[in-house]
């Protein structure tokens, strides 16, 4: 490891940040990928696809380490929407299917154009986009937004720390673990435990190439499955 540099005074202190801040905020722009579609949330054209995706989680599943729903109903959830979903932080998106049928959501939120940091948050993929190429898309395309268009330094991924299924996610798609922040909020009358992952800029240029490489068409056989594992991985 490289010795850190030092001032006048013999301190060390950070390495100097180059950027121009504040970085700009996300626009409200569809993201285009081989595979799906993200684009901001409008609960008067998303609810009724989205309640339908949803409700294929006949369990409830999904809804367990949200900090709302389930819906039962289909105007309970738009209500929801409306009232919930349509600010700019957090700025949530509906995820189509080529078909152009929503099945999932996402959103960027605790957006911090100053510092150059944003989190990705609010994911619910339907049981329709649950471990289908367009789910790992629509993190390559969010992510693509943040580094390369917006030019943010740190892209942060937070969830319970008891849900094992999202910090497994999280790793897949690169994310690195910074540690755990006990008894960081509550919710649904519990305790949450909060688990912090990040990527930063440095990291994104080989996390990049393994997400272009996986979604390659040669990466797919016939069937529509994958031939190679998505190897997303920070710089050592």
């Amino acid at each position: 490891m490289a010795e850190p540099r030092t001032n006048p005074l013999g301190q060390p202190i950070g390495d100097p940040v180059p950027d121009k801040f504040p970085r700009p905020v996300p626009p409200r722009s569809p993201m285009r990928g081989r595979f799906c579609t993200v684009v901001p949330l409008d609960p008067a054209s998303h609810a009724p696809g989205l309640f339908r995706a949803f409700a294929e989680d006949t369990e409830g599943r999904n809804w367990t380490y949200l900090p709302y729903g389930p819906f039962h109903s289909e105007s309970g959830f738009s209500d929801w929407l409306e009232s919930s979903c349509g600010g700019t932080d957090p700025l949530f998106h509906t995820l189509l299917d080529s078909a152009g049928n929503p099945v999932g959501m996402a959103s960027y939120l605790r957006i911090d154009p100053a510092s150059g940091v944003i989190e990705v948050g609010h994911i619910h993929f339907s049981p329709l986009l649950q471990r289908r190429p367009e789910a790992t898309e629509t993190m390559y395309l969010m992510m693509r937004r943040v580094f390369d268009e917006l030019g943010y330094r740190r892209y942060e991924w937070k969830c319970d720390a008891l849900n094992a299924p999202s910090r497994r996610a999280a790793e897949r798609l690169g994310f690195q673990f910074e540690g755990v922040f006990r008894q960081a909020t509550h919710y649904k009358g519990r305790n949450r435990d909060t688990a912090w992952y990040a990527i930063i800029d440095k990291d994104w240029p080989r996390i990049r190439d393994a997400f272009e490489a996986w979604l390659s068409p040669d990466n797919f056989d016939a069937t529509g499955q994958q031939i190679r594992p998505l190897m997303a991985r920070p710089d050592p």
